[in-house]
């Protein structure tokens, strides 16, 4: 099962390593709806709180200030419990 991985707090050295000031930004309110990963996603939380449960595992907090690397093949049920707002990348 694909996993997701979360670093907390990012040096801006790391954020800029990346470039991550110039990745789209998505923003979604409060919901609940199912999402399923056919590549790898990068994001970077500005604002908001979701919890991702992945299919057949356990659900996941991500908060602002992470960069969460959402893999390919990745089926997950996702929950915003504060309206959302990351920077996002694809490989």
């Amino acid at each position: 099962m694909p996993k997701i991985t979360i670093e907390h707090k990012p040096s801006e050295e790391r954020l800029k390593e990346l470039g991550v000031a110039s990745w789209e930004i998505w923003e979604k309110e409060v919901s609940e709806f199912p999402i399923d990963f056919d590549e790898t996603e990068t994001a970077y939380i500005l604002e908001g709180e979701i919890l991702v449960t992945p299919e057949g595992g356990d659900p996941v907090r991500i908060l602002p200030g992470d960069l969460v690397v959402f893999p390919a093949g990745l089926n997950s049920h996702w929950q915003v419990v504060k309206q959302l707002r990351k920077h996002y990348s694809y490989d």
